[in-house]
């Protein structure tokens, strides 16, 4: 029995580390893609995981794979095509750990799945089923997830998403913008950043919540701050909780290791997310925020999820 399956990306992110004598970026590989961060942080947690997704014959695709195995997550569900390459990312680094992405994917592997090639069972036997919107973003791997979701959703699995938006990877923004509602509309629990709920409706993170729970029907809503924290909030309850301080040097894959954290909490406590209380929620926020700001200490994104013991040893701490 599997806790979570994830259907989604796996790609290298190559991170710049310097430039050389002409400009270029030396770049240093990490194991990545969202869906991939999100059950690393789930597994390291004491959860069962199962990925679903493709990628190429080749060095990359194995070495994610090896990865994902090595983390304890399940990979009988992702697949090796010879006729297309694993999907890489690049991403450039400001003197603050903050990122921009360029993608080598036209197309990248994780965009080949097809619906028929995916093994329902792993879907069966999860609790959650958890998707993003780079699987969103072209055919047939859209069709593969749409198909996917409405399984999950009749076998009456917990939804998860993240929109987890990528400007270069759309035609245009307003498909992004009508791929992420739609998303939103067939989840029950939710972590979107500040800035995402920016882009869909130039509000507050205190009204994108409350649209979230209002107008998609969302069981909980879980807002990113970036280094100010999160605020997650459901029909009955809602709390605003700060980072821990820290020294970023990259933040590749922190939002997906606060939602994966977020939902090892969930999945302890064992309630509707619905009816989560005010402390609960806290107890939650809490321990996803420092997962996630202690992963910006490390590059990368599936090698930087703390230990939660380093996490336990944070919130101990008076201000903790």
């Amino acid at each position: 029995m599997l806790d979570v399956v994830a259907l989604g990306e796996l790609l290298i992110d190559f991170a710049a580390n310097e430039t050389d004598a002409d400009g270029y970026p030396v770049m240093a590989a990490h194991p990545g893609g969202a869906p991939g961060n999100f059950l690393a942080a789930l597994s390291k947690y004491g959860a069962k995981t199962g990925f679903i997704g493709k990628v190429g014959t080749d060095a990359f695709g194995e070495l994610l794979t090896a990865t994902l195995q090595k983390a304890g997550i399940d990979t009988r569900g992702i697949l090796h095509d010879p006729a297309v390459f694993t999907t890489l990312a690049f991403v450039t680094l400001d003197a603050h750990g903050d990122r921009s992405f360029s993608f080598a994917r036209k197309p990248g592997a994780d965009t080949q799945l097809r619906f028929d090639e995916i093994d329902l069972s792993l879907i069966n036997d999860a609790k959650v089923f958890h998707f993003g919107t780079l699987s969103l973003t072209q055919e047939p791997v859209r069709s593969a997830t749409q198909m996917a979701l409405a399984y999950a959703k009749g076998q009456s699995k917990l939804i998860t998403f993240d929109p987890n938006l990528r400007k270069p990877l759309w035609d245009s923004l307003e498909e992004a913008r009508a791929q992420i509602l739609w998303g939103l509309d067939q989840a029950d629990v939710v972590k979107i950043s500040d800035e995402e709920v920016d882009f869909l409706w130039g509000c507050s993170p205190e009204e994108g919540a409350d649209r979230l729970l209002q107008n998609h029907h969302v069981r909980l809503a879980m807002v990113t701050l970036g280094p100010k924290g999160c605020l997650l909030k459901n029909q009955t309850a809602s709390c605003v909780v700060a980072a821990p301080p820290v020294h970023p040097v990259d933040t590749t894959g922190a939002g997906d290791i606060f939602g994966g954290s977020a939902l090892s909490q969930i999945l302890e406590l064992g309630k509707d997310p619905a009816l989560l209380d005010e402390g609960k929620l806290r107890r939650i926020a809490r321990f996803a925020a420092t997962a996630a700001s202690l992963s910006t200490e490390h590059p990368g994104g599936i090698s930087s999820v703390p230990d939660r013991g380093a996490i336990e040893a944070v919130l101990a701490q008076p201000n903790g």
